[in-house]
């Protein structure tokens, strides 16, 4: 497993390249790119087919720096320099331990006043270039594609805070023993939570601009499926936990010459240094994540990667052809329940004890497929009238 990029690197060509960089934080913002480049394709092509109307909005243009924006500006000034001076003084510490060094309130106090009074300075002189005598008002045109970077952005913040949310919510007993580390810790993720919290507060931003929400799901669909496939793989190469029950199973004839991982892994090195200490961790640049687990389990998350992967195809295959708007949301929301109810069955996970044994992904799974059954019966039966 790979903690950091630089474990990755050290693995992969034997040099030491010291980057604050967690394989699994690297992973997920590849997946918000790679979903916000599939979202603006699937928004182009609907507005070139009339699916998406442009929006007019109001704006006033040449007025002076308002408040507001000279507060937001110092305030985020004066938290870059902070970090940013103190990660330039102590990079050593800040990738020993980024989120705790982030998380921390060290930081340099005049490298906060000297980006806070730069970034101040520069927004005063591009407002200057462009402010009237007079301010007027203009009427400005919105293509819905060109709020990709807003929707990302809002679905990033609400998604982390919604995972966050549903995963202490599924761990209560560790959140209470430790309410603010499980709080500020980057790992601990519920997709469903994120996904959730994302997706309303993406359709509360676009209200705005009067965007068609049945279409915007439906472009939405496919880059969904993407980027839950490829963050997948950062769980996978990080070892976060996102991993199987024991599987001491020998691996099947059929899969002789594939690798032995791909059947059970014991997740050497992962992240959450769970398991037992290794006997042999290797070279002290592995410090301190030289544990592996007691017994292989399997590896969910590598599995999800493909079926994830093939759901997405599926959806980008069949998105033309589906005339009705809001049925490729609903496709996408039975198959990513389906897909995800039948792999609860190998991961480990927290159970409620209500029916025999539950878990919250598998309530929140089936409930996706019973909405999206009862979803694509409705707007069929719309469609008709």
């Amino acid at each position: 497993m790979y903690p950091t990029i630089s474990h990755l690197l050290f693995d992969l060509f034997g040099i030491n390249i010291p980057l604050p960089i967690q394989t699994f934080g690297f992973w997920v913002a590849i997946a918000f790119l790679a979903a916000s480049y599939v979202i603006t394709k699937e928004l182009k092509r609907k507005e070139n087919e009339g699916q998406l109307n442009v929006s007019i909005i109001k704006k006033t243009i040449g007025k002076s720096l308002s408040i507001y924006e000279i507060l937001s500006n110092l305030i985020t000034g004066f938290f870059i320099g902070f970090k940013l001076i103190e990660a330039i003084f102590h990079y050593s510490d800040l990738v020993a331990n980024p989120q705790d060094f982030i998380l921390s309130t060290r930081g340099s106090f005049i490298g906060g006043i000297f980006i806070a009074g730069l970034s101040i300075y520069l927004k005063w002189d591009e407002n200057k270039k462009t402010r009237l005598a007079t301010p007027k008002e203009i009427e400005k045109t919105i293509h819905p594609y060109e709020l990709v970077g807003n929707m990302t952005m809002i679905a990033a913040v609400s998604g982390i805070i919604g995972a966050k949310v549903f995963h202490n919510l599924e761990n209560m007993g560790a959140f209470i023993a430790d309410p603010i580390g499980q709080l500020m810790a980057f790992s601990g993720l519920t997709f469903y939570g994120g996904l959730i919290a994302g997706a309303f507060s993406v359709i509360w931003y676009t209200r705005r601009y009067k965007i068609n929400i049945l279409h915007l799901i439906d472009a939405a669909a496919p880059a969904l499926m993407l980027a839950y496939g490829v963050g997948r793989i950062g769980c996978q190469m990080s070892g976060d936990g996102d991993w199987g029950i024991d599987n001491l199973a020998p691996k099947p004839e059929w899969m002789v010459y594939l690798p032995d991982w791909m059947w059970s892994y014991t997740f050497p090195h992962n992240v959450i240094r769970s398991g037992i200490p290794m006997e042999d961790c290797g070279a002290q640049f592995w410090q301190p994540y030289c544990y592996q687990l007691a017994n292989p389990v399997w590896p969910t998350a590598f599995y999800e990667v493909i079926m994830c992967l093939l759901i997405f195809s599926f959806l980008w295959a069949i998105r033309k052809q589906i005339r009705v708007p809001g049925i490729l949301f609903c496709i996408y929301l039975g198959l990513n329940g389906v897909e995800r109810f039948f792999i609860e069955k190998i991961r480990i996970n927290t159970e409620y004890d209500i029916l025999g044994g539950i878990t919250q992904a598998e309530i929140i799974s089936s409930c996706l497929v019973l909405v999206a059954v009862l979803g694509i019966y409705l707007l069929n039966r719309r469609s008709k009238k």
